[in-house]
């Protein structure tokens, strides 16, 4: 689980956008934008100015400024992410509230295909990225309502997107010798309950924004320039708590979900992430990110005893500090005992796991019913297993436990996975105590590419 703890023209390009002094790269399909569509970003900088004007003058304004959440009050440069850089961005940025994951399979059948695919792809991700509209496609019809309007006013909310391919690609014509060193599919784990919907790709897109409904805008645009290039193969969605004050998320089971992460800007996390100098050189600034759907069963965690739950994970539900130790961030020991018994387990999974260093940016998600009846694993008709009510509880029909899907999209980043996560989920897959509670349902593995030059695209090095 994620406490791993010991973290259809090649010459289309989009216009600048006339509404925003932000410098973009000249991109056009030989059309512009009409002059009245403003971007995204000049109507939520018009907004704010307006609040401005009405608090000057009234209770009215008064009331909308008091009512704005306030981390809508930051200057508007603190809600865009450069999309350019050395690596792509979505990576070690400061993680964001919301994630979306779309993965598909790629219908072109050679190079120059994919980099067309990839110059539109860096084009509107460019766009969209800084708060404006996508660019113009000539996949739309002359009388499309695009831009839909469904992101308008809002704040680019910290918006990224960041693109991987999976192994196929390589099997394109002039692609093969330059496979990344470490792109292979991962090995089956004890345990695994994998459906096959929701594994694998040959393309994968993170979205991650601050506002859903940013994210979601972003995945229908992305959408929006598949045809021809690439056909959806799973989506998947999650969300991060905000604790007050700050600090490390919960997931679904209530721990501290992250607490030892490579710190991005350090030594530490370039020799972790970034990929190493044995790899093609094309993919240097690039990573490896493997993707585990993981379900947890809350109904089961819910009916454990507090001291049995902080006994499996090694930490105390309650800070998440170490049973070992009074403080969050404080070093387990290992070595620890009580009489003869060691303080934390050796079954426990911050022991099982430790030692293994990767960065997590993983997300909790809830579906309810909705995919957990849809077929396939998990199997909402299989057998309740024996679990513990409360003395004097009547008997009763187990109201569709094992029919819910909750748990966490496990994202882990690490420049070399066979040293990284495949040990690490192996030894946690032969002895750990967690696993009574969690299955993992969806599996992928795939190359980051390295970031771009604004006058550049995504694939440039490849390509």
């Amino acid at each position: 689980m994620s406490s791993y703890s010991t973290h259809p023209n090649e010459s289309q390009r989009p216009d600048a956008d006339p509404t925003t002094s932000t410098p973009r790269p000249d991109i056009s399909d030989g059309r512009r934008q009409s002059s009245v569509t403003l971007s995204r970003r000049a109507l939520f900088g018009s907004a704010i100015a307006t609040a401005g004007s009405a608090a000057a003058v009234g209770l009215l304004g008064a009331q909308l400024v008091t009512q704005t959440p306030s981390q809508d009050k930051r200057p508007l440069v603190d809600d865009v992410v450069p999309a350019f850089g050395a690596h792509q961005a979505g990576i070690a940025t400061h993680p964001q509230r919301h994630i979306v994951l779309v993965a598909a399979d790629l219908s072109v059948r050679d190079a120059g295909a994919l980099r067309r695919f990839f110059k539109d792809l860096t084009a509107t991700i460019a766009r969209i990225t800084q708060g404006d509209e996508p660019p113009p496609s000539a996949l739309f019809p002359a009388d499309a309502a695009v831009p839909t309007d469904f992101a308008t006013g809002l704040s680019p909310a910290r918006l990224t997107v960041t693109v991987g391919v999976g192994q196929r690609i390589f099997s394109l014509p002039g692609l093969e010798a330059a496979t990344p060193k470490r792109l292979r599919p991962l090995p089956a784990f004890r345990g695994d309950g994998l459906d096959p919907r929701w594994s694998d790709g040959d393309l994968l897109i993170q979205i991650c924004a601050d506002d859903v409904q940013v994210a979601s805008a972003a995945m229908r645009s992305i959408r929006a320039r598949m045809p021809g290039y690439a056909s959806l193969r799973w989506t998947q969605s999650g969300f991060l708590s905000a604790p007050r004050g700050g600090g490390t998320p919960r997931n679904m089971f209530g721990q501290k979900d992250g607490t030892s992460n490579p710190r991005p800007g350090t030594a530490d996390f370039a020799e972790t992430v970034w990929a190493r100098d044995d790899e093609p050189g094309w993919f240097t600034g690039g990573t490896y990110l493997v993707f585990r759907k993981i379900r947890m069963k809350t109904a089961d965690w819910d009916l454990t005893s507090r001291k049995e739950q902080d006994a499996v994970i090694g930490r105390r539900r309650s800070d998440g500090s170490p049973l070992t130790g009074a403080r969050e961030f404080d070093e387990p020991d290992f070595e620890a005992t009580v009489g003869t018994s060691p303080v934390i387990a050796a079954d426990a999974h911050i022991r099982r796991v430790q030692g293994f260093s990767m960065l997590r940016r993983s997300y909790s998600y809830d579906y309810g019913q909705l995919i957990a009846t849809a077929g396939g694993s998990p199997d909402p008709t299989a057998p309740v297993l024996p679990h513990e009510h409360a003395p004097g509880t009547p008997e009763h029909a187990h109201g569709g436990h094992g029919s819910i899907d909750v748990g966490l999209l496990f994202c882990a980043y690490g420049n070399d996975p066979e040293s990284q996560f495949i040990p690490a989920q192996r030894r946690m897959s032969q002895n750990d105590r967690l696993n009574r509670f969690i299955t993992h349902t969806g599996s992928a593995m795939f190359a980051m590419l390295p970031g771009c030059a604004a006058n550049g695209y995504l694939g440039d090095t490849l390509l």
